[in-house]
């Protein structure tokens, strides 16, 4: 059970951020901030997301890309994090899964997920 003032305070977090709907197997593209020093700026960050863990504030998305080379690259972001500045839906994947980490283990047009046709 938790504290109702960090319920409270986690409730405000979550009314305060603009997260859109999605689900594992949407491509995203998320911009990042990246500080270095005393600069900070915006990365995008675009790949399908493989899984969505989590409840409330510590809700995070494990997002993969494939990098150069050939080589996969993911990454785990907390949604309410504020270096997450924005996250657009590109596509609607069609997954049975709700964690798709066999495409882990494919490579090339086996890990493409078809997409949902809207009408």
């Amino acid at each position: 059970m938790k504290n109702k003032y960090i319920a409270s305070f986690e409730q405000a977090q979550i009314a305060s951020k603009n997260i859109p709907e999605f689900r594992a197997g949407d491509t995203l593209r998320l911009a990042v901030t990246i500080t270095e020093g005393d600069k900070s700026r915006v990365q995008n960050y675009e790949g399908i997301c493989i899984s969505i863990r989590g409840e409330g504030t510590g809700r995070t998305i494990t997002v993969r890309k494939i990098g150069a080379n050939g080589i996969g690259i993911e990454r785990v972001f907390p949604i309410y994090s504020d270096s997450l500045e924005k996250i657009e839906v590109l596509r609607r994947g069609r997954v049975r899964r709700a964690k798709l980490f066999y495409l882990r283990d494919l490579a090339g047009k086996a890990a493409r997920i078809k997409e949902i046709r809207r009408k």
